[in-house]
């Protein structure tokens, strides 16, 4: 018998398999490379990006794991808050004076005024509920944080905007991938709070590209890491979990004493299908956003005017925001070199549409609008690749902080992890991973102290 099964490679998984390297375990992860929704490809000096970009800095889960992996990550040199609209490019200055200086009517500057104070007021008092206090747990911080104006769309928050004003609320709402009459109030907000900078956010490159993380740790995992393997159900026992799994064509049984879900939450409720009621209804309430992402690689030999820039939102445009993926880079370049790497990113009803699309014709429309955005990147272009992910990211939705409790309860051998259960994106990836690897090797002392009656751990 196995000490533990992980279900998933991506970073959630990894996270709690890198925790367990020194117990029997195995990781399995259905597609044909670890990562999920991380995926990156180097490129001579800069690296592809389809996915997960920018991650926490120090003190945070990610900056340990990176520290124990090895891995090595760079705080984000260029502006993440240009803006590209109606024909204007703007790479400085404070976003106050944005509204005066992107060409619109002033009944959109107007509405842009009221609904950003109001957003002002919301980030300030976002930014005092959002630390750990003193004494307090993980837990019961992101409890809070979810309630935080749990009880509206950010859309009913804000009121009906003008074509103009509602387009420049739009690509910082939708990047969670979902629009703004779908996301709660507060998690909009909370997209404000991290674009503005304030508290602390997710500003570092992982060197080399977030794949060298993920890749670095299925390397040091080796065989306990098996790919091609699709979890078909996780059954608990009295005293172990049972797992059984398709590979190659071949179906499959692993015994261990405990089991890992770091899968989606859709995949979570369909594989684990004697977890208590009450967390499986949770689960089938997680709801996820779709979106298109796409990376560009281009071979212009003199500097650019958004070198300098890292992140550009694109209003009305096939894609939300457009990002320098070589800034990096030029940030520590004396001499700039040949050559861009570039990532569009496309959420919610956006990604919708462009899923109808073929690879040939989103590319097309990607193109054409970069190059509005960014002059001159069709001429240069060497290679793009779209990534489709119709399951895309979890948003916290008016209500989601209700199914907290159930979610994130523990009990028996089956634990859950992943980025569904938190507002931090990847850092909520990989703090769940550690986690449920905790639960796992408390379990796994019990049962070492009692190997003959090896019961379930009690709810916590």
């Amino acid at each position: 018998m196995r000490d533990a099964v992980i279900v998933g490679g991506g970073l959630a998984g990894l996270s709690a398999g890198w925790r367990l390297r020194d117990r029997d375990v195995v990781v399995l992860e259905s597609s044909h490379r670890v990562g999920g929704r991380i995926r990156s490809e180097r490129r001579g000096p800069y690296y592809l990006n389809w996915g997960g970009h920018v991650f926490a800095g120090e003190g945070s889960g990610t900056d340990r794991l990176l520290q124990e992996a090895g891995v090595g990550a760079v705080d984000i040199p260029g502006a993440l808050t240009g803006l590209a609209m109606n024909g204007r490019l703007l790479l400085g200055g404070r976003v106050e004076t944005y509204p005066f200086r992107i060409p619109m009517p002033w009944s959109s500057r107007m509405a842009v005024l009221r609904a950003g104070a109001k957003v002002g007021l919301a980030v300030a008092r976002y930014s005092r509920i959002v630390g750990l206090r003193k004494g307090e747990d993980e837990a019961t911080r992101q409890q809070r944080v979810y309630d935080f104006l749990n009880d509206r769309t950010f859309a009913d928050y804000v009121g009906d905007l003008p074509e103009d004003a509602e387009a420049l609320f739009r690509p910082t709402v939708s990047r969670s991938a979902a629009d703004p009459d779908e996301i709660a109030a507060g998690a909009g907000v909370g997209y404000f709070s991290l674009v503005w900078n304030i508290g602390a956010g997710l500003g570092r490159n992982i060197a080399g590209g977030p794949s060298s993380l993920t890749e670095t740790i299925a390397r040091r995992l080796g065989p306990k890491v098996e790919l091609g393997a699709t979890v078909l159900e996780v059954v608990s026992r009295k005293s172990s979990v049972l797992v059984r799994y398709e590979q190659d064509g071949q179906e499959h049984e692993i015994e261990a004493r405990c089991a890992v879900l770091a899968t989606p939450a859709t995949v979570t409720h369909r594989i684990a299908v004697d977890l208590p009621e009450e967390t499986r209804t949770a689960l089938a309430r997680v709801v996820y956003g779709p979106y298109v992402s796409a990376a560009f690689l281009t071979d212009e030999t003199s500097p650019q005017r958004w070198d300098d820039a890292y992140a550009i939102a694109t209003p009305k445009r096939a894609f939300s925001v457009a990002l320098n993926m070589s800034n990096v880079v030029r940030g520590s370049e004396r001499t700039r070199q040949p050559g861009s790497s570039l990532m569009v990113f496309s959420p919610a009803s956006t990604a919708r549409t462009l899923l109808e699309e073929s690879d040939e014709e989103v590319v097309r429309r990607y193109v054409e609008d970069l190059d509005s955005v960014v002059p001159g990147v069709a001429d240069a272009l060497v290679e793009a690749e779209v990534q489709r992910w119709p399951v895309g990211a979890p948003y916290c939705f008016p209500g989601r902080g209700s199914l907290q409790p159930a979610l994130i309860r523990t009990t028996g051998r089956v634990f859950l992890a992943g980025d569904y259960l938190g507002t931090l994106y990847t850092e909520t990836a990989i703090s769940t991973g550690f986690t449920a690897a905790a639960h796992a090797l408390d379990l796994l002392a019990q049962s070492a102290d009692h190997p003959a009656d090896a019961s379930p751990a009690r709810p916590r």
